[in-house]
């Protein structure tokens, strides 16, 4: 390095070299998680000079590195599998009743059978039985609104077909049209279950959902009748929930990853798949309530869900990345020494002597700090506390 590139002596600091660093440090316990805290504060300046050097050399040493650092936030989540939804029995259907029927069942029937928490339901599946006959589970976003019969045409038709080809029943297209192959192998599906061989789906006959289910509870009991709600459900892949503060908004959005530390402290790397709208619900646990709290509903999943060993239902930590800083310079934080008219600089040690180099501080993250300035780079020996 050339006269012309070593580091600039700054002024002298105000008092001792040793004293200043045990007060930025002190400084830094209590500042280290916000920057814009540790950079306002430092010692009145007393004007004069540009140039000194260090009263004596450092207690310790380090290395300026080239690095990446990430600033993150830690929130409190919950291991489960999402929000339970309500599932309403429909009666014994109208399938096998009323071959004209295009509307909701008449709702009658008695649950003779119903799974237990913690069952899951695939599909083909029962997920109760109404009058001994079983209602099984297709998978799908369109309800079952209508009686589906030779004839029919839309893509409530195609679900279906598809649910029928994914169960292994042939001899119909998959399509938008019901045809007799199509209910050739309805009327194989409903043999299959013990059911009325017609042909034909009504509602009531099968209950939709997205994919398999969870029996979250039950609502209803063996011997009720079937018209009300039954049970509530969640889908079967274990999420982690977040009610996230509105202020940390801009953290996420789907595809962010975080870590999650589960209650035995290992940790799963997990990836944001929704962000719901703002829910405000009253804060508090004195009577009224409290002041409303909005928060912004988030949902995580692990790719690997065998990294969540046993666990079905618990509080975890999630840490999402806030902000990063890639190939800068970096040394700990306390290698900083405040100077008396301002700002900071490190104590760098050269060939027996130091001398002390103005920086710019930029982000803090994990008791390390951000640094730019004239002759820095990576590998530089700067002096710290032992």
């Amino acid at each position: 390095m050339t006269d012309a590139h070593k580091p600039a002596a700054a002024p002298a600091p105000s008092r001792p070299r040793r004293a200043l660093r045990v007060a930025l440090i002190a400084l830094a316990a209590v500042t280290a998680a916000s920057a814009a805290g540790l950079a306002a504060v430092g010692w009145p300046g007393t004007g004069g000079g540009t140039a000194s050097a260090a009263p004596s050399g450092p207690p310790g040493t380090t290395k300026v590195e080239q690095t990446t650092l990430t600033r993150t936030e830690k929130v409190k989540g919950t291991l489960g599998h999402g929000e339970a939804v309500a599932l309403d029995g429909a009666g014994a259907g109208a399938g096998s009743a009323d071959p004209g029927a295009t509307g909701s069942s008449g709702g009658g029937g008695t649950l003779t059978w119903l799974p237990a928490p913690g069952d899951t339901v695939g599909r083909g599946k029962s997920v109760y039985r109404v009058d001994e006959r079983p209602i099984p589970l297709l998978y799908g976003s369109i309800p079952l609104y209508r009686t589906l019969r030779d004839g029919s045409e839309g893509k409530d038709v195609k679900q279906l077909e598809q649910n029928l080809a994914k169960l292994g029943y042939t001899g119909f297209d998959v399509d938008e049209t019901f045809t007799a192959g199509t209910e050739a192998a309805l009327r194989e599906f409903q043999a299959d279950r013990g059911l009325p061989e017609t042909g034909r789906l009504a509602p009531g006959d099968a209950v939709i959902t997205p994919g398999a289910i969870r029996v979250e509870s039950l609502t209803a009991a063996v011997g009720k009748p079937a018209g009300g709600e039954v049970l509530k459900y969640t889908g079967t892949r274990r999420v982690i929930s977040v009610d996230l503060e509105v202020a940390l908004e801009g953290l996420v959005e789907e595809g962010t990853t975080a870590r999650v530390t589960l209650p035995d402290n290992s940790t799963v790397e997990a990836k944001v798949t929704e962000v719901g709208h703002p829910v405000t619900t009253s804060g508090g646990q004195e009577p009224g309530g409290g002041s409303p709290v909005t928060t912004i509903p988030v949902e995580l999943t692990v790719a690997d869900a065998k990294k969540l060993g046993s666990f079905q239902s618990a509080p975890v930590d999630v840490l999402i990345e806030a902000e990063q800083r890639t190939d800068v310079f970096a040394v700990p934080v306390t290698a900083l020494v405040a100077l008396r008219e301002g700002g900071y600089a490190v104590e760098v040690v050269r060939d027996g002597t130091t001398a002390y180099l103005p920086v710019k501080t930029g982000l803090f993250a994990d008791g390390k700090v951000e640094i730019s300035g004239e002759g820095l780079k990576a590998g530089l020996v700067v002096g710290v506390p032992k």
